[in-house]
């Protein structure tokens, strides 16, 4: 049972909204590579005292974690958007079966239907 374009087009707004969200996060603590769904954490300058160093790489740490996240979910999102302009949209990765459209709805990037 393929999707329906109503489903299809209800779908792509989710995944534009959850793309545009996701660069949003992104670029709070980094910045983009100019390579698409690329970012490079940026470390915070506040101060040379070795205790504001030291926060500063922590916050570089936790930042770095929370990239590579974000950079994930966004590789997903974007993905998904390159599988619906080329119409294989919606086809589990591992079985080549279809994927539930109830599942999509809940989680439109989804790339396997389990």
């Amino acid at each position: 049972m393929a999707l329906d374009t109503a489903l299809l087009a209800v779908l792509k707004e989710k995944l534009l909204e959850e793309k545009s969200r996701l660069e949003a996060e992104l670029g709070r603590f980094a910045k983009s590579t100019g390579v698409e769904g690329s970012y490079e954490t940026q470390i915070e300058n506040i101060g040379t005292d070795p205790d504001e160093n030291a926060t500063e790489v922590e916050g570089y740490v936790d930042n770095l974690a929370l990239e590579n996240n974000l950079e994930g979910q966004l590789r997903d999102v974007t993905d998904a958007l390159h599988k619906m302009e080329q119409g294989t949209y919606g086809i589990c990765e591992n079985t080549s079966k279809e994927i539930n459209p109830e599942r999509l709805k809940v989680y439109p990037a989804a790339r396997t239907e389990i």
